[in-house]
């Protein structure tokens, strides 16, 4: 079975995997809270919330910030 989206596309937007888990479980508990989702239901292919953020993500949909080092 493929995951989707792909790791390897999703560590080109954002630096570290672990930078991939927050901004993943973040924007999932926010649907969770508020119900708003960036695309129409039906284009999603996973049903839970943690793999929407991710499409999301992928899509370009998040806007990742970067602190300045």
């Amino acid at each position: 079975m493929m995951i989707y989206p792909s790791i390897d596309k999703l560590l080109n937007i954002v630096n570290s995997k672990y930078e991939l888990v927050h901004i993943a479980a973040r924007r999932s508990k926010q649907i969770a809270r508020e119900g708003y989702l960036q695309m129409p239901n039906s284009e999603y292919k996973s049903k839970k919330n943690i793999g929407r953020a991710l499409e999301e993500l992928s899509e370009g949909l998040l806007e990742v910030k970067r602190k300045d080092s």
